[in-house]
């Protein structure tokens, strides 16, 4: 069964329609986030360790689609906000992103579902476009280089066995992601801790 879907895989990174099929996913995976397209970019980048595919294309064309696909949710949510725009969770948004919003742009990009709400958000509260556009360059980028070289040296670590070399890549791709969920969810008991809700009110007369 195995060998059945390595066969699969080699086939479909043989193609030379590969490349476009990473941009297309790439940019769906933007706003419409089950689309596994850091699963394909680890892929390509497990083969790429054999020659199968080129590394540096994989990376740039994933990058350009992650880009695309982030400006495309960025325009949904731009147009979908409407009055929603001065309620109260979108003025705090607004006021959030503009102090840290190139940091949380990077961030959510390593975050499954939290990219897309995250463009979508910025869009909705007319976040400044040259800013998202510049931050999500580096967010696009790193995120394409990242999957790519992590596949890589998946494969170069498993050169006679891909598919252990692409469970390799998978598992710290997912490890990663933990760590950053589980930094985040610290990050968040301690602000709750520390707010000013949660402290002993003032029993002084």
């Amino acid at each position: 069964m195995s060998h059945a879907v390595l066969d699969l895989v080699q086939q479909a990174m043989s193609s030379p329609w590969l490349y476009v099929a990473l941009f297309a996913l790439a940019l769906l995976d933007g706003f419409f986030p089950v689309v596994p397209a850091e699963t394909a970019v680890i892929t390509a980048g497990v083969f790429a360790a054999s020659g199968e595919t080129n590394l540096a294309l994989v990376m740039l064309v994933s990058a350009l689609g992650a880009f695309a696909g982030d400006h495309v949710s960025y325009l949904l949510g731009y147009r979908s906000a409407g009055r929603l725009r001065e309620r109260g969770p979108f003025v705090w948004a607004r006021k959030a992103l503009a102090v840290r919003g190139g940091q949380v742009l990077v961030v959510a990009r390593y975050i499954p579902g939290g990219r897309t709400a995250t463009t979508l958000t910025m869009g909705a509260v007319e976040y400044p476009l040259r800013s998202f556009t510049f931050f999500d360059a580096i967010a696009a980028s790193s995120w394409a280089v990242y999957s790519g070289l992590i596949g890589f040296f998946g494969g170069m670590a498993f050169e006679n066995d891909p598919l252990k070399g692409l469970l390799l890549g998978l598992g710290v791709a997912l490890s990663v992601t933990g760590v950053v969920e589980a930094v985040r969810w610290i990050r968040r008991r301690r602000a709750i801790q520390a707010s000013p809700e949660r402290l002993p009110a003032d029993t002084s007369v």
